[in-house]
């Protein structure tokens, strides 16, 4: 039987050792355990925990037939259960936490059972009044189990990472996992998949700006990727052992947010195009998920990402265009500023730009070198997410068009962190991209 928690639980113990300053780890989890079945121990998974004598156990309309009324009934001999099961639809957004943190307010702690936007809700709200909570995982669809940020819909629709806690304990059942539609587990390797993009775009920021740097996030999945890449399409055959690989790396992923304290490691270009369509796509969304997207916004980045690279000469940029005007006209007043505050950190005016030529024609032989071995070959990358059931184009995501074209060209307007984006669009390079990149 494969040992599912080995190193997860040497970093919890605190026994795992920083390759970068050999320091012993120090995470904020109690337990995290990735199991073949939790069934009837989920109330041993959790005493330990201490969580308090009134518990709040919260799932949502589909989580809840899938684990969260079990999960109620077990812990029932551990505490007084509040079972709280909110609509299948929502967003991590103010209204959604305020309802929740009244809904929950009179248990010591809550016990979150889902993924993604209930996961993320059930942390912020518990950070905000200081209670402890715990995570019952339902499907590998997402690496933001063990992260200590959550993804937060501000209540003029900026969508961004705040800082948040981390849970006391992971609990992933991977029988649960396996049975949950392929599509949520497809959706979490196209979360994974952006790890060649997101370390390409990082240490190009580090190198050429002097960014903060980090090689422990992907020291933590380096030996786990090949083996969650070689079993992807068992993701779609409803595989335990796919299943498995799957969440190790997405555990792994987020411990990484735990030693860097930001999440960069995972998170550059492709989600910022992620979280432009969740922000402005409006009607014309077509319902994905945050990993459907990042998947797809990750093979089309690394298409760039290759181009780019196989210059034998650095691209020349020119100063950002950058119009406060423009920004507010395709966004509205309230996020157009904030975009503009934003995407104005990381633009470059004339003597940038010059500034910046010179640093990249100086770096550009040894850069190009040390970028390519971060590289995943885009094609392989694609039938990889293919093989799992996943989207890989933006036409499979249900998107237009123009509305993709937008999404990778206006990406970089929401968040100030710079990538091969930043550096396609100054260059000029990026409208011919996407004209010819076929989505």
């Amino acid at each position: 039987m494969t040992d599912w928690n080995s190193l997860i639980d040497d970093i919890v113990a605190g026994n795992w050792r920083t390759p970068e300053t050999g320091a012993a780890a120090k995470v904020p989890f109690e337990a995290i355990r990735i199991e073949e079945t939790l069934d009837g121990g989920e109330a041993d998974m959790l005493a330990p925990l201490k969580l308090g004598k009134r518990l709040a156990v919260v799932s949502d309309a589909n989580t809840h037939e899938a684990m969260g009324r079990r999960v109620a009934k077990h812990l029932k001999g551990l505490a007084a259960v509040e079972e709280i099961v909110l609509p299948g639809d929502l967003e991590c957004d103010e209204p959604t936490i305020a309802m929740v943190r009244e809904r929950t307010r009179h248990a010591d702690a809550v016990v979150a059972v889902g993924s993604g936007t209930l996961s993320d809700t059930c942390k912020y709200t518990t950070f905000k009044d200081g209670r402890k909570y715990a995570v019952f995982a339902t499907a590998a669809s997402m690496n933001g189990y063990a992260a200590s940020t959550a993804s937060v819909t501000l209540a003029n629709g900026y969508k961004t990472s705040l800082p948040a806690h981390a849970p006391r304990g992971i609990f992933i059942d991977l029988k649960i996992s396996a049975t949950a539609p392929t599509w949520l587990s497809a959706a979490g390797l196209g979360d994974s998949l952006c790890r060649s993009t997101a370390q390409i775009d990082w240490w190009a920021s580090h190198r050429l700006f002097d960014t903060f740097y980090s090689s422990v996030p992907y020291a933590l999945i380096a030996n786990d990727e090949p083996a969650m890449l070689k079993s992807a399409a068992d993701l779609a055959k409803h595989s335990v052992e796919a299943n498995g690989r799957l969440h190790r790396v997405l555990t792994l992923c987020g411990l990484g947010v735990c030693f860097t304290g930001v999440s960069h490691h995972g998170s550059m270009g492709e989600h910022q195009v992620s979280h432009w369509l969740d922000m402005f796509a409006g009607s014309a969304h077509p319902g994905t998920t945050h990993g459907q997207q990042v998947g797809v916004a990750s093979l089309a980045i690394a298409r760039l990402q290759c181009e780019l690279l196989a210059l034998d000469q650095p691209p020349d940029i020119r100063p950002t265009h950058i119009v406060e005007t423009e920004f507010v006209a395709r966004y509205g007043e309230a996020i157009g500023r904030m975009c503009y505050a934003e995407a104005k950190k990381k633009s470059f005016d004339r003597t940038g730009a010059a500034a910046f030529n010179e640093k990249l024609r100086a770096l550009w032989p040894e850069l190009r070198q040390e970028l390519g071995s971060f590289v995943m070959d885009p094609v392989a990358m694609q039938s990889t997410l293919a093989a799992a059931g996943g989207p890989t184009t933006a036409t499979e995501l249900g998107l237009s068009r123009k509305l993709w074209r937008d999404a990778m060209k206006y990406a970089r307007d929401v968040r100030n962190r710079w990538s091969f984006l930043d550096l396609a669009d100054d260059a000029g390079l990026l409208d011919d991209f996407l004209a010819r990149d076929r989505q």
